[in-house]
């Protein structure tokens, strides 16, 4: 009877480490109270599933920021910038190399994968002297042995590491980073020696980016790897971990014949294909861990389904070669369903969170040995019954529309360029014309109003005077530093998404369901249950009371469907695009009725549009077909003369600008400032774009404030690649986290350039 868990969340139940962290980096706290906090951490987990009866406990997949900024510390591939001089890696470098310092800037951040979490990009090179520099891995699986408790400690695999990893600067662009593996394979067998030495029996080496498209070259490297390091594992059970999709079939081939290797981890929730590899032929000296409990969502497991699964395995590797695991690392779903005490007892009745998904697994793997739980069993099969059957899932209306979308693919009647003429010839904009995203700085009066008014502590009448008084005075500024296109600046709102899920039903929200985004940053998704409907109106009122305390064009802001989607958990009883398209009716309700109010600019941010792109690139252009069509549903039934915007965050855009020229928006606002305008050289490269374009002209994401010159200089180098009547002026992103000294002055000077160049570009004709 073996059960194992691949990973498991950091941040606590309640956030300890995030307030832990966020105290020690203000130098409120010591380097002391922070390891404590986090020793603490580490030993209610390993107890807590020592408790719940799991065989294999993992060890090192806590971090204090990062698994892939742990490795790079472990190795000592430390970028020249930060001056570290060797010895072991402490906070000072770790967290410079995490966030930056006062003189030099953080490494890169990117998704890990398709998840909403983010990793730390290694900076590699020829010329990177490796060592072993941390050892972390060591420390915590000797310090859970001393509790009792014997881990099987993981690190990200050697191969991984590097496909993960970019050429640092001044290193080659397409300088090959597999090449790099002959010299950190040996600092892998230092730490492999010394985990042996300490009593380790088993190893986790997690190589995820083997679920994605390599090639042969890519693949050889894994053969590579484990030949070379097949002596130094000797006496040991290796595990090798994939996970976040199915192994392409040449893959599997490669890791099901690995050099000492005894075990292999699939994830047969999103690797449904995995199953037939499987059945198709596994190494019969091998033990399969059977990720069947899904490591990226909060639904309660359907044991009943599982256990068929793990006997139909069983049936193929023996029921001494089979473990129970989870899909993959549970760092991606919240952690304690304990602390939701606000959830209604239906709904809670179907969800499992990190706490409650480890008792699944140990659950399923005594079923498998012949002591099923009957009680447990037949209360989770009630509840998957009551989640099927129940009428706050089904709406008949919703369900109607929605199959109604089939027949057309929603495009606006007239092309781009003849509606920006009409749009132009009502809004009267000059060349360059200005706006900005659509948050201004939440204050902390304004945060305090609105706890208040959720806490019923100030009645409606005080909150919506407080508000209007909040846009009142954004307005004003706006007209101030003469900005074109104005926002009413979102005081009303807490998150971009969370702020509509509140308003549509089919959402339920918790009151601890965070999720590590990144270093200390959480998120909490919301939770997709049912058919999505729209009630009632969510923002006409405060869109129109805005424009109303102007002339100038006030644009209504809205969430894209695509980005509700990919930032919430979605229900995983139909398909992703259903509940997309559900959505996209919702947001086509609200864009028509912000229409009828008069508001004749409308704004539908799709951040997230790139994120929930798949992992192979065989399954990309399904996707972004029906991404882009939920988009397009939005605004398909609007006027010539409403002038449609989107806005996309920070993001590789350059692979899919013919989906996002697809979109169709009158107008795009992209993040470009911290891509080193990349984004330019899509133009530069000959793709024409009719439409309205605004990259950023400064980065948000920094206090620092950029002159006249620096914006000015940034808007040519874009004239020198669009044309001058389609391009906007504009930040990079929302300004909710800056504050006033910030904002005004890099706003004055963001419009002062914009004139500048109007003035230049009027003399010149």
């Amino acid at each position: 009877m073996a059960s194992h868990v691949v990973g498991y969340p950091r941040m606590g139940p309640k956030r300890e480490l995030k307030f832990a962290l966020e105290s020690f980096w203000d130098g409120k706290s010591s380097a002391d109270d922070l390891q404590k906090v986090a020793a603490d951490l580490r030993s209610s987990i390993w107890k807590q599933m020592q408790a719940a009866g799991i065989k294999f406990i993992p060890s090192n997949t806590f971090s204090f920021y990062d698994q892939v900024l742990d490795t790079t510390a472990m190795i000592g591939a430390v970028p020249a910038r930060y001056n570290w001089n060797g010895g072991e890696i402490g906070f000072d470098t770790f967290f410079s190399m995490a966030r930056g310092n006062a003189s030099v800037p953080a490494m890169e951040m990117t998704k890990w994968f398709d998840t909403n979490y983010h990793f730390i990009v290694p900076e590699l090179g020829p010329d990177v002297k490796f060592s072993y520099a941390s050892h972390k891995a060591v420390n915590e699986y000797k310090e859970a042995k001393e509790l009792g408790i014997d881990t099987v400690p993981v690190l990200v695999g050697p191969v991984s590491y590097l496909l993960l990893s970019k050429p640092a600067k001044g290193v080659e662009k397409n300088f090959p980073l597999i090449t790099l593996l002959a010299k950190i394979l040996p600092i892998y067998k230092e730490v492999i020696g010394e985990l042996k030495a300490a009593g380790a029996s088993w190893i986790q080496f997690d190589e995820p980016t083997l679920v994605k498209d390599l090639d042969a070259h890519q693949l050889a490297a894994f053969t590579e790897a484990y030949a070379e390091l097949e002596s130094s594992l000797a006496g040991l059970n290796v595990l090798i971990e994939t996970y976040f999709a199915d192994v392409p079939a040449e893959a599997y081939k490669t890791l099901t014949s690995l050099k000492g290797v005894s075990a292999i981890g699939f994830d047969l929730i999103r690797g449904a294909k995995n199953l037939d590899l499987i059945k198709g032929g596994f190494p019969s000296d091998k033990y399969l861990f059977a990720g069947v409990v899904d490591g990226r969502n909060i639904w309660a497991n359907d044991l009943a389904a599982s256990l068929a699964t793990l006997q139909a395995l069983e049936g193929i590797v023996g029921k001494d070669k089979l473990v129970v695991s989870t899909s993959c690392s549970l760092l991606h779903t919240a952690v304690d369903l304990v602390n939701e005490t606000k959830l209604d007892s239906e709904i809670k009745s179907w969800l499992a969170f990190a706490a409650q998904k480890i008792v699944e697994v140990n659950a399923l793997a005594k079923a498998l040995a012949g002591q099923k739980d009957e009680e447990f069993f037949s209360a989770n099969a009630a509840a998957q019954a009551s989640r099927k059957s129940s009428p706050r899932v089904t709406n008949e209306a919703v369900q109607k529309a929605a199959a109604a979308l089939k027949g057309s693919d929603h495009r606006r009647a007239t092309n781009v360029s003849s509606r920006l003429d009409s749009q132009q010839k009502k809004l009267n904009l000059p060349i360059l014309p200005t706006t900005t995203i659509g948050s201004f700085p939440q204050t902390i009066e304004l945060r305090r109003v609105r706890r208040e008014y959720k806490a019923k502590k100030i009645s409606e009448e005080e909150y919506v005077a407080a508000i209007k008084e909040e846009i009142n005075k954004v307005v004003k500024l706006q007209e101030e530093l003469d900005i074109d296109v104005l926002v009413h600046g979102e005081p009303e709102r807490n998150d971009m998404v969370e702020y509509f899920g509140e308003q549509l039903s089919g959402f339920a929200f918790t009151v601890n369901g965070w999720v590590q985004s990144y270093g200390s940053r959480c998120v909490k998704p919301p939770i997709i249950y049912g058919d999505v409907s729209r009630p009632k109106p969510m923002t006409v009122f405060w869109s129109s009371f805005a424009q109303s305390l102007t002339s100038r064009p006030m644009k209504g802001m809205l969430t894209g469907p695509v980005t509700i989607l990919n930032w919430s958990f979605v229900r995983n009883d139909q398909p992703r695009f259903e509940t997309c398209y559900q959505i996209a009716l919702a947001i086509k309700d609200e864009v028509e009725d912000l229409e009828k109010a008069g508001v004749t600019v409308i704004q539908i941010d799709e951040a997230a549009l790139r994120e929930g792109l798949p992992l192979r690139k065989s399954e990309e252009a399904f996707y972004l077909d029906w991404a882009v069509h939920s988009f397009r549903i939005t605004n398909c039934g609007v006027q010539d003369t409403t002038q449609i915007h989107t806005h996309m965050c920070y993001s590789n855009f350059n692979d899919i600008i013919h989906s996002i020229i697809d979109m169709d928006a009158d107008v795009i606002t992209i993040e470009n400032s911290r891509s080193d305008e990349k984004l330019l050289s899509v133009f530069r490269e000959g793709v024409k774009y009719g439409a309205g374009i605004g990259p950023g002209v400064y980065d948000i994401h920094s206090p620092r404030i950029p002159s006249t010159e620096e914006i000015a200089d940034r808007i040519n180098k874009m004239l020198a690649v669009l044309e001058t009547n389609i391009l906007w002026v504009n930040p990079d992103c929302g300004l909710k986290t800056r504050k006033y000294p910030e904002v005004k002055p890099a706003l004055s000077n963001m419009v002062e350039a914009a004139k500048l160049l109007r003035k230049e570009l009027a003399s010149a004709k």
